[in-house]
């Protein structure tokens, strides 16, 4: 696929943007249980001799993780080679179709440095971080892209404990770069070598015994965790349930500090128990602060992988579907997946999760995947991907005009990213729906691409990012950009956001091209005109109207004006003086202007 040069209108974009901020393993098959209709009776009569209905044959659970889930244990050799060679492979692919897991096996391993590029997710196998610790590094830096790393996208880390080698990990990531679950004995370094450009990011459940440096960086969300101190603030740091954080201080320092996080449960995570490969559903926690982990086992539940439907790329959706109707979870290994039909997620407590950044293209305009009206679903750790044929929509969970109360056990949506082109030619009306009660969103980027294949004002069109219509939704860490008109439209009642990062869609070709009504320009964030409750903490957004550096945004942030919509340390940034905004939120704050980069900021609204 074609890469960007670092010469090219967006990464001179990235470069004001960020200049301005300063061998597989098999797991033991299994009887796939029970809940499959029973066949029907033989008809009666002159119909007696006609074949009964054939229903299809069960489908198995467990199975072998296929060969782009790389697993180690400490004897294992050559590991450096391997994670080097899968590296090689990954560094610059930012649209390739390469996919993989690096997982490792609790134990100590010594002299590694873990080097990731796109793609790749690194993870240990234990119950707890500290049962797997990695005497060395996992690495993110940008010398593939000249010092810059806002381009560093895709890539994960979980459930790993670090001694960093010389006391500090780098991890100079930007959006769709999770670290989750991890325990650094010493400092993490968040800028790229050199301190170069940088655009991230988000850290959930992790404990970092040293100093946090974001140097560069513009954003980050920190959620649940414990670090040792942060050192700086760029524009947008926010904070919630995190012990260490630094004090509440919006715009100076912009740090945003909620003691707790209202709700949140964790992703699941995959594990060993003995010989067995199983997957840990952590539980349900209100006004959370520090790690789930920290004192022993986490609490939670467990499944074995043969309640899981291991699926391969290459397995048609309805294949996927029949798994799922069986009542198995679905467990997507590395890799692209095409689908005829949207998956159809109908049960309770089902549980999909992906490996390595597997990816799921919707084909012929149809929607990726649909949650019914149900408790407890889980979906994780995967990648949406739009196709050449329009799609309405391509994620819905709940169906239109879901009203179920799922307050006690809610769907969680982690680490589910969604694209329109870039990897080529994409296109989709509304990305991401939620319709279900009590969601939590939970770490996304929704993005329509600024740059790679198939990119341009009509050429990747979507209109829409996310669109929330369920009551008392709570997104943590949400990430959504470029959208043709508007990128969040919030309509469901008591709705909570916790850090919000946006930019603008730079293409627009001219001020009429966004237009919305007497209103120039769409708000990145606009909460509904019936709503009466709402919230939000730490939300910026920002334009770079490269192609008509003169179109004015009326504001970042819209809202009814009313006691029970509020919302705090919000900030608009105009790159370099390419568009400007005219308020903060409605019709207050003052304007960005000139080329000076520096926000617009409303401490509180109203």
């Amino acid at each position: 696929m074609p890469q960007t040069s670092p010469d090219s209108p967006s990464v001179r974009r990235r470069a004001v943007l960020a200049a301005a901020a300063a061998a597989p393993l098999a797991a033991g098959l299994s009887a796939s249980p029970a809940g499959a209709a029973p066949a029907p009776a033989p008809p009666a009569g002159p119909d007696a001799r006609r074949p009964s209905p054939r229903r299809p044959r069960a489908l198995p659970g467990g199975g072998d993780l296929g060969p782009n889930v790389l697993v180690f244990d400490p004897s294992t050799p050559d590991i450096q080679a391997r994670v080097d060679a899968v590296f090689r492979e990954q560094e610059s692919a930012q649209f390739g179709a390469g996919r993989y897991a690096l997982l490792f096996k609790p134990g100590a391993y010594h002299g590694l440095n873990v080097q990731l590029g796109f793609y790749t997710s690194v993870a240990g196998l234990g119950l707890s971080p500290d049962d797997t610790t990695i005497n060395g590094d996992v690495t993110v830096d940008a010398g593939w892209f000249n010092g810059n790393a806002t381009q560093n996208f895709w890539r994960s880390a979980e459930n790993l404990a670090l001694v960093p080698a010389n006391g500090t990990n780098r991890w100079a990531v930007a959006q769709a770069a999770p670290f989750r679950r991890m325990h650094v004995r010493g400092g993490l370094d968040l800028a790229p070598s050199g301190y170069g450009w940088a655009s991230g990011g988000y850290i959930a459940d992790s404990r970092i015994d040293g100093q946090v440096g974001p140097y560069s960086q513009q954003q980050w969300y920190t959620r649940d965790s414990a670090i040792g101190g942060w050192l700086n603030g760029v524009w947008n740091m926010v904070f919630s349930g995190v012990e260490g954080a630094p004090a509440q201080s919006f715009p100076d320092p912009p740090y945003t500090t909620l003691t707790t996080t209202p709700v949140s449960r964790e992703k699941p995570f995959l594990y060993l128990s003995g010989g067995e490969y199983r997957v840990f559903l952590p539980e349900k926690r209100t006004d959370a602060r520090g790690v789930t982990w920290g004192n022993g086992t986490p609490r939670g539940t467990s499944l074995p992988l043969s309640r899981f439907y291991v699926a391969r790329p290459g397995i048609a959706a309805a294949t996927l579907n029949q798994a799922l109707a069986q009542g198995l979870h679905l467990l997507l290994t590395p890799g692209v997946y095409h689908l005829e039909r949207p998956l159809r997620v109908d049960r309770a407590n089902t549980v999909v999760l992906g490996l390595g950044y597997a990816t799921l293209i919707p084909d012929n305009g149809v929607t990726a995947l649909k949650v019914a009206d149900v408790d407890g679903v889980r979906l994780a750790g995967f990648l949406v991907d739009a196709g050449p044929v329009n799609s309405a929509t391509l994620v819905e969970v709940g169906p239109r005009g879901a009203r179920r109360d799922h307050s006690a056990n809610p769907t969680t949506v982690q680490d589910v990213f969604i694209r329109i082109g870039g990897a080529g030619p994409g296109k989709a009306t509304t990305s991401l729906v939620i319709n279900n009660r009590h969601t939590i969103v939970d770490h996304t980027w929704v993005w329509r691409a600024d740059h790679g294949d198939g990119v341009g004002w009509e050429t990747n069109r979507a209109d829409y990012g996310v669109v929330v219509n369920g009551h008392d939704v709570l997104a943590t860490g949400l990430f959504v950009e470029h959208f043709n008109k508007y990128d969040v439209q919030w309509y469901g009642q008591r709705g909570r956001t916790i850090f919000f990062q946006n930019e603008k869609a730079y293409d627009a070709p001219n001020q009429a091209a966004v237009q919305n009504g007497a209103l120039r320009g769409y708000a990145a964030y606009k909460v509904g005109d019936k709503v009466t409750a709402h919230e939000g903490w730490g939300l910026g957004s920002y334009c770079y109207y490269n192609v008509d550096p003169t179109i004015v945004q009326h504001h970042g942030f819209a809202a009814p004006n009313t006691p029970g919509v509020r919302f705090h340390g919000l900030l608009v940034v105009s790159l370099g003086g390419n568009g400007q905004y005219a308020h903060v939120i409605n019709d207050i704050g003052a304007p960005t202007s000139g080329t000076s980069t520096i926000p617009s900021t409303v401490v509180s609204y109203p």
